[in-house]
């Protein structure tokens, strides 16, 4: 076995490159450089043993080289320092569009081979790893879930340090390498994500080493950060809390051996920052400076200098295809030629194709290798959680809509336990806003993490500690980043947020999406995960000081547009519910389960038992409130969310009392889904089910939580469909108290129950004077809150009558 030295020793050695092992890893490198450049433009003629034609080159070429060198560049090294000190890595490319890098080290590696043995390491393996590359049928110029090792797209940028936090956390031993593009580091996610260093515990996470590759432009622009001055640069970092270390320059020897120094330099910062947080407890690690570098190589390194007299290697132009038409530009044909055999194609691969077996050495073995590190394919690595049970945190209901809880602050008490059972593979996240949205309770498992400085006064409620598990920070962007990253290697989470600004993270919730789609139906070498199960609450029906900014609940409308495979919505009535579905949805495996539940008191319907039936079903029909069981109803009453399902409620009972002889069904919806058809989506309604809950020709009055057109875009195929009426929220909102804001919007008793008649031809005539009565109420109720700023005692305290 190797002598394990000292830190102080390992220092003293670190960066020392002997010649040899400088030769192969720059030939390793050139490897990775050609291959890299094989997948933009060949579909033939892959290691160019013959002179190289038009028709070996693509119809289309699509895909980016600027970052590409410079990535593997970074790659090289880290696989020195896996080796010799035998550690434990992923790497996540940041830069947009930067695949090409990370497909040309896994196919070096043997892993791509492995998962795909087509693309086997050979010339006619080849030949296929690069035809495959942005071509129809094959895979995209991201790091697509296809891609072995990854975890991160980065088809949107801005993400890539966040998700490299995420799979940090609780993950000890491993260190997780990010190459953050200085076009993505331009992006508001990006920039924010570098304060995640306040939030990492020495003693039991893992590391994050960002690599910040200045190569200075963007797609047609130069970069931000690679036109301030160095000096402005260091402090920009040193502010961040970070040691930025600079490797700069050009030429390929002279950067081998400053990257060498400088990477093992940070590596044994790293190790030592660890190993005195460890010899402490947790809760009294101190916040240390962390080491970052800062690569500074021309954009679309060792490329061509120049095409056609226009500058391309340190430049916008090598951003995507440095040359644009060899196929049909014979200079342009021999110029790529030269290029591609500056690289020595024949000096790196055999006979056959394969790299030769000096460089094979310089990659890892086994799962040590970074495309095989089972981090990057966390349902590997996944257990499942120790869960309570759930039922044991019902709320007693004797009868129903009696009793007001907040169905979230039950939640906390259930959400406590779980993380007290898995306290080193669950955490939560929120923006701040934990206990806002009655949370309150997981304070008694965990404090909220933070190892920024603390006064003694943050001892009296702030609940803030070097050893939290409670993640806040009031950026979305960056939660959604850890918590995906979290996810992604195998762990267990749960996230919060106000329904408005929810909205933040659509365009990450849509990547995550296409990511488990993907893996879920393609790839069945990509291991299940945890579902992103993501709460709502803070609801657009009870803004009462916040406002119309505050009233949006489109997320929903969102969520529906991605696969059914992988997306589910749930709206539980009451706290019982709320449970049921928390209890399912954190034992799920590959989807997005998106729950939505105010955090504000609410009535409670159904004991455990009757709640779980519910839930289990997604739809039913409530025997309390229906008076129909046995005839045909006259009018259907539907509702789904909690406040809706309250206000359509309050409606029945006034129907009730005054309309004895109508006929109301009552169906409340947890799940959202079961409005669309089976065909379309795995938890809709067959057309027997439906019809039988919505009846073939009675009016339906729907109160929705949401848009209304939503629930129209899931039943318009329906036979009844021309006789469901929608209430939702329509954009109408101000400072309003919760009855005004219902009302404003028509969701409100005393609408839908207008609606109702409107709608039951016997009640055209017979109801007039009740419709009348109606109308008064509104105008009463809003005449009220308008003078007293409340809404009347008979609204706040009604309950379902007896």
């Amino acid at each position: 076995m190797r002598r394990r030295v000292g830190i102080a020793e390992e220092s003293a050695q670190a960066g020392i490159l002997s010649a040899d092992e400088l030769r192969r890893m720059d030939g390793y490198w050139r490897a990775c450089n050609y291959l890299c450049a094989g997948m933009l433009y060949l579909q033939k003629n892959p290691l160019l043993r013959k002179p190289l034609k038009a028709e070996h080159i693509k119809n289309r070429l699509l895909g980016h080289w600027g970052s590409d060198p410079g990535q593997s560049f970074t790659w090289v090294h880290l696989n020195r320092l896996i080796r010799k000190y035998d550690l434990d890595v992923i790497f996540l490319s940041g830069p947009g569009h930067g695949a090409p890098a990370t497909l040309s080290n896994c196919y070096l590696e043997g892993v791509y081979s492995e998962v795909y043995p087509d693309k086997s390491e050979d010339e006619d393996g080849m030949q296929k790893f690069f035809k495959q590359f942005s071509f129809p049928g094959g895979i995209g110029s991201h790091c697509t879930p296809e891609t072995p090792g990854s975890i991160h797209e980065g088809g949107e940028l801005g993400y890539s340090l966040s998700h490299g936090f995420g799979a940090a956390f609780d993950n000890p031993d491993l260190i997780v390498t990010v190459m953050v593009g200085d076009g993505e580091a331009e992006t508001g996610p990006l920039a924010t994500s570098w304060h995640a260093n306040k939030f990492l515990n020495a003693a039991r996470d893992g590391a994050v080493l960002p690599v910040l590759h200045l190569n200075g432009y963007k797609i047609a622009n130069p970069t931000v950060l690679a036109r301030i001055t160095p000096e402005e640069l260091d402090l920009l970092f040193r502010g961040y809390g970070w040691t930025p270390y600079v490797v700069e320059g050009d030429e390929p020897e002279a950067m081998h051996k400053k990257m060498a120094e400088t990477m093992e330099r940070c590596v044994l910062e790293i190790r030592e920052i660890q190993a005195k947080a460890r010899k402490k407890d947790a809760s009294k690690v101190e916040r240390p400076r962390w080491p970052m570098i800062v690569l500074r190589t021309p954009k679309g390194w060792t490329g061509p200098k120049e095409v056609d007299g226009h500058k391309v290697e340190g430049f916008w132009r090598a951003h995507q295809i440095p040359i644009l038409d060899p196929k049909t530009n014979p200079k342009h044909l021999k110029q790529l030629e030269q290029w591609m055999k500056s690289y020595k194609p024949e000096e790196l691969f055999d006979a056959r194709g394969r790299l030769v077996e000096e460089l094979r050495e310089m990659a890892p073995k086994g799962t040590r290798r970074i495309t095989a590190n089972p981090h990057a394919n966390g349902g590997l690595l996944r257990r499942p959680l120790e869960m309570p049970d759930f039922r044991d945190y019902a709320v007693e209901v004797k009868e129903p809509g009696q009793v007001e809880v907040s169905s979230t602050f039950v939640l906390g008490g259930f959400l406590r336990d779980v993380m007290r059972k898995n306290m080193t593979s669950f955490r939560v996240f929120g923006p701040d806003e934990t206990a806002s949205n009655r949370l309150q309770t997981i304070y008694e498992a965990s404090e909220k993490t933070w190892l920024a400085q603390i006064r003694p006064e943050d001892a009296d409620g702030s609940e803030i500690a070097p050893d939290g598990r409670v993640m806040e920070m009031l950026s979305e962007h960056t939660l959604e980043g850890w918590l995906e990253g979290y996810l992604l290697t195998g762990r267990h989470g749960f996230l919060s947020s106000y329904e408005a600004f929810v909205h933040i993270i659509d365009s990450m919730f849509n990547q995550h999406a296409k990511w488990l789609e993907k893996s879920k139906l393609e790839l069945r070498w990509r291991s299940p995960i945890s579902s992103l199960n993501l709460l709502i609450t803070s609801l657009v029906w009870r803004q009462d000081h916040n406002g119309f900014t505050h009233q949006d609940p489109g997320f929903l409308d969102v969520v529906t547009n991605k696969s059914p495979e992988v997306t589910r919505i749930y709206l539980p009535p009451d706290a019982n519910c709320l449970l049921s579905v928390a209890n399912h949805c954190l034992q799920s495996l590959n989807y997005v389960n998106v729950i939505v539940a105010d955090k504000a008191p609410h009535l409670q319907y159904l004991d455990m038992d009757a709640a779980v039936k519910h839930c289990t079903k997604g739809i039913g029909i409530w025997d309390f409130a229906s008076n129909d069981a046995g005839d045909e109803p006259d009018v259907v009453m539907a509702c789904a969310g909690d406040i809706p399902t309250a206000e359509a409620l309050a409606a029945t009972a006034i129907l009730r009392e005054h309309c004895p002889d109508l006929k109301i069904r009552f169906v409340n919806v947890v799940d959202l889904f079961r409005m669309m058809p089976e065909s379309e989506h795995p938890h809709g309604l067959s057309e027997r089910e439906f019809d039988s809950l919505f009846t073939l020709d009675r009016p339906v009055i729907f109160n929705f939580h949401a848009y209304p057109s939503l629930i129209h875009k899931f039943t318009y195929r329906r036979k009844n469909h021309g006789n469901i009426h929608v209430r939702g929220y329509k954009e109408m909102g101000n400072i309003n108290t919760p009855l005004e804001l219902a009302i404003v919007n028509q969701i409100d008793r005393f609408n839908l129950a207008i609606d109702v008649i409107d709608r039951v031809p016997k009640l055209q005539a017979t109801a007039a004077h009740l419709k009348e009565w109606l109308k008064d109420q509104i105008i009463e109720s809003v005449n009220y809150a308008h003078e007293h700023g409340i809404d009347k005692m008979e609204i706040t305290e009604w309950k379902w009558p007896l």
